[in-house]
């Protein structure tokens, strides 16, 4: 069998479909995308992979083939295609997120990150947002939910930068550095004094995602409420040995004492 038949062969057992054409085997992501394998040796094997628009003639002003890897295996042209699949799934369920075509979500606006282009963020509740990072982990496209409550010094913690940024040294004009190390200082303290975060879990279900997702939603002020700050100085933790000794063993310890006293006063 030739490389392409090996590697339509391998596929198939997969699920996805590939056609050739010469020497050059197309596999479709999408609708509107696919895959391109063009041998460039058929006795080592090699081929280079494309991504390109699918249905478009090769001579259209619009057809464009992007060079993405080059393959030497069957093993490597599945797990090519794998990896080009996962990815364009995380890329439908980011743009489903931010444009609401669910109705589940339909009273979320999503909007994207700055930082983080797979994350996703809706404000909930009165003063809390719900995170959706979708990304591909270990081949698998995989969404982590979190209910993120923001601390009521949240507002008091972001006048300050800004009085420290205007007023800090006088009339001294801050430098660009100097201004971004400032929000890079705040943006530190957000993180650990004003978050409180609750754990929605992961999933590969994205039809289960929508539903967890409307139920947040439903749910936001209620959670609000219940998720207060945790005070370490206001738990009293026992001690490691109040954990395994009792009041009985401290009597006897104190038993023994006596007993010693009593020994050394004959």
């Amino acid at each position: 069998m030739s490389f392409f038949e090996d590697i339509a062969a391998a596929l198939d057992r997969d699920g996805i479909e590939s056609r050739v054409n010469g020497d050059t085997m197309f596999v479709p992501i999408t609708s509107d995308l696919e895959i391109q394998f063009v041998e460039i040796d058929s006795l080592l094997p090699a081929a280079n992979v494309y991504i390109a628009a699918a249905n478009v003639d090769e001579d259209d002003e619009d057809f464009e083939a992007v060079l993405v890897s080059v393959v030497f295996s069957i093993d490597d042209a599945v797990a090519a295609v794998a990896k080009h699949v996962a990815t364009d799934q995380v890329v439908t369920v980011l743009r489903d997120l931010l444009e609401g075509t669910d109705e589940r979500i339909q009273d979320l606006e999503f909007y994207q990150d700055a930082v983080n282009a797979n994350l996703v963020r809706a404000e909930v509740g009165q003063n809390s947002e719900l995170q959706v990072l979708v990304e591909v982990e270990n081949g698998i496209p995989t969404a982590t939910v979190s209910f993120v409550a923001i601390g009521e010094t949240f507002e008091d913690l972001v006048d300050q930068a800004i009085e420290e940024l205007w007023e800090s040294d006088g009339d001294a004009v801050l430098s660009e550095e100097d201004r971004q190390r400032m929000f890079a200082d705040l943006t530190t303290e957000l993180e650990f004094a004003t978050d409180e975060i609750l754990d929605l879990g992961t999933f590969t279900d994205f039809d289960r995602l929508f539903d967890v997702l409307s139920l947040a939603d439903d749910h936001a002020e209620d959670w609000e409420e219940q998720l207060v700050p945790f005070d370490d100085e206001e738990f009293d933790e026992p001690d490691v040995y109040d954990l395994f000794v009792d009041d009985s063993d401290e009597d006897d310890f104190e038993g023994g004492d006596d007993d010693e006293d009593d020994d050394g006063s004959k």
